[in-house]
Formats: C-alpha cells, sequence, structure tokens
C-alpha cells in the first residue's frame, strides 16, 4: 500500500486530530508490503522494508508507527551472521502475527485498534543508530546504515502528512526501546511546539551492571556496537569528551540530555539481561 494511500485517510477530515504513534518494537510485525529509502540499505545491499496497514475508515487519524527491535551485533562475526538472517536481510524477513497493541481487535486494543501502522522492520543491529561499514568475513561488504534509514523513512513520512499530526507519541520494545531514547529529542524537534510529543521506552533499559556471573555483558556487547557500528552522531556530542562513548549509549546516561516527556516501563528481573 502507498504512503499516500495511507495518509489521505487523515488529510480528508480537516476536523479531526492527526495521531501518531511510532514504536520501535521487539515483536509483533507483519510481514512487508513496500519497500522505502532507497539510499539506505540492510546488512546487505538491500532496501529497508516499511509496511503500511490502514486502519478504520471512520477515525482514521491515528499512525501507529512500529521499528522492530531484535537485540544487536558488535563484531564482524556477529554481524556476518545476522545479515543471513530477518534481523540483517530484507529477503529473509518471516511474517508475524498481531496481537496486543498492535491488533485490530478493539477488544484486544481498545485504545489503537483502528489506527493506521506503519512498520519498519529492523534490519542494523544497532537500534537504529549506526553509520558506518566493513567487511564481511567473505569478503563482501557490511552496510550498516540504521541512522540513514530512520531518518530517510521518517523524513518521507512527514513530507507525505505526518507533519500534520496534533499529538505524537514515539515507543519500543528491548533494542527498540533504547533507539526510543535515543531518537526522542530528533523526532520532537520535527513538530511545531503547538504538537503533544511524548516517549516511551518498554524493556529498554538496560543497565552497566555485572551479571550473574559477574561479567558485564551489557557493556561489552554495548562496546562493540559503539565502535562497529559508529554511533557517535545520535550521543550528546557535549558529553562525548568527558566519557567513553559507550558510556553514552547506556539509557541511564542518554535519559539525562532528554528534554521530551518520556515514560519508562522496565521489568525489575529482566532475564535477558541478567543472562
Amino acid at each position: 500500500m502507498a504512503t499516500e494511500q495511507l495518509l489521505s485517510q487523515c488529510q480528508r477530515r480537516p476536523d479531526s486530530e492527526a495521531l501518531l504513534l511510532l514504536l520501535m518494537a521487539f515483536m509483533m510485525c507483519p510481514s512487508p508490503t513496500s519497500s522505502a529509502a532507497l539510499t539506505t540499505t540492510t546488512l546487505q545491499v538491500q532496501p529497508p522494508e516499511l509496511t503500511l496497514l490502514a486502519g478504520a475508515a471512520e477515525k482514521g487519524a491515528g499512525i501507529l508507527y512500529d521499528f522492530d527491535g531484535g537485540g544487536w551485533c558488535s563484531t564482524i562475526e556477529d554481524c556476518s551472521k545476522r545479515k543471513k538472517t530477518g534481523l540483517g536481510s530484507s529477503n529473509l524477513m518471516k511474517a508475524v502475527q498481531l496481537a496486543g497493541i498492535f491488533s485490530n481487535d478493539q477488544r484486544q486494543n481498545y485504545d489503537f485498534y483502528n489506527w493506521n501502522i506503519v512498520f519498519l522492520r529492523y534490519c542494523d543491529g544497532a537500534s537504529f543508530s549506526g553509520d558506518a561499514e566493513g567487511n564481511d568475513q567473505d569478503g563482501s561488504e557490511l552496510f550498516f546504515r540504521g541512522l540513514r534509514i530512520w531518518e530517510a523513512v521518517i523524513d518521507d513520512l512527514m513530507k507525505k502528512g505526518l507533519a500534520n499530526a496534533k499529538q505524537a507519541l514515539l515507543s519500543g520494545c528491548s533494542s527498540g526501546g533504547l533507539a526510543t531514547l535515543l531518537q526522542c529529542d530528533d523526532f520532537s524537534a520535527r513538530f511545531p511546539r503547538t504538537v503533544s510529543v511524548k516517549c516511551f521506552s518498554d524493556a529498554g533499559f538496560f543497565l552497566d551492571k555485572k551479571d550473574i556471573y559477574g561479567e558485564k555483558f551489557i557493556r561489552s556487547i554495548y562496546n562493540g556496537v559503539v565502535h562497529l557500528q559508529n554511533v557517535s552522531k545520535v550521543l550528546p556530542r557535549d558529553c562525548l569528551a568527558k566519557k567513553e562513548p559507550t558510556d553514552y549509549f547506556f539509557p541511564s546516561e542518554v535519559i539525562k540530555s532528554i528534554n521530551t516527556p518520556t515514560f519508562i516501563l522496565n521489568s525489575g528481573y529482566d532475564s535477558w539481561q541478567v543472562n
């Protein structure tokens, strides 16, 4: 479905408020139906996948935009393996069944069941923040283009009608929750001050602490991601001279520079984080 078809529902209702919900989530994304941002790539030389699903016509004012998640790749070896999966190649992405906040069933999802949905599948391994290239183990190139994917897609959609939103919520889960925090103020800055913009990070607040084995598991991953994929463009520039870039990839540091109202939801015991 074309972006213009999706947005035309909002544009036909000038009396209603265009609502925009961007979700960078770990779960529940359908198979892609159209490509976008052709100047960007997945880990392989392929365009990222963008799926647009129209909501109910009677309201048609809500936009639910999902940025997929799914961990990170922190070494050439990890990323080389990842490009052979649906988390690194748009050719290998599989369909999943919608549920929860993404469901079009009013009984399950009263607040958002009839919203328009935008899905951007996760394919860069750095929470949509990398901008670099590397050499694969087989001699081919790896493309770390998460930041370009984010910028190209949101720029394109804003031009096609999303800039008319009256309320906007940027959200995500797991690695998408980290992406939410990293891009929160950039997202907010794209709207006039009269627009109510907020961010919601679900299960994305990873801590710089030792795991049950006495190792800093998350730091070892983040350190690799930060240096391999060159995520410095999304980190606070005025802070990079004070600490290592890896320090500012942790949510505990990122939130110190966020000006947009932000809600954080996290389990007291994250099984993935405690390893």
